[in-house]
């Protein structure tokens, strides 16, 4: 007997989503001025392999700190202009780039432009909830208090 398993529903947003749906945000700018909606996640939509959101830098003070985490990601500049940085290696990013970021690799992103600068993300799990955000500026204070 075949294993017979049922596969996901497409999913069709509409092209309001993000101004009827509030963004998020860090509580605090400790992790970076920046705002996001997540797209895709289960439970959320129904979405198995999966999760792409939009993120959002301000103008001149807009950034999003160094951080890693275990799944790779992809990057899609939608309009603007930044630098982003990843394992120490600068980059100038415009409208139409396009950036892959392996697993693990510390990256973070600043936008150098006069205007906003947004970004298409996907990660490669179902649920943006499985992405753990692992601030360098959080691992470099746990670093120095375990030399005290």
């Amino acid at each position: 007997m075949a294993n017979i398993t049922s596969k996901p529903a497409p999913v069709v947003l509409p092209p309001n989503y993000t101004l009827i749906k509030p963004s998020e945000s860090f509580a605090t700018p400790d992790y970076g001025i920046v705002t996001w909606h997540t797209l895709f996640s289960a439970p959320n939509t129904n979405t198995s392999d999966m999760s792409a959101g939009i993120a959002v830098c301000p103008p001149r003070s807009g950034h999003l700190c160094p951080h890693r985490h275990k799944q790779a990601e992809i990057y899609y500049i939608i309009e603007g202009q930044g630098e982003v940085t990843i394992d120490g290696v600068k980059s100038t990013v415009s409208k139409g780039s396009t950036v892959f970021i392996p697993s693990d690799a510390e990256h973070g992103i600043v936008n150098t432009g006069e205007k906003e600068l947004k970004w298409f993300y996907v990660f490669p799990t179902g649920s943006f909830e499985d992405v753990i955000y692992r601030f360098s500026k959080d691992e470099n204070v746990r670093k120095e208090t375990a030399k005290l």
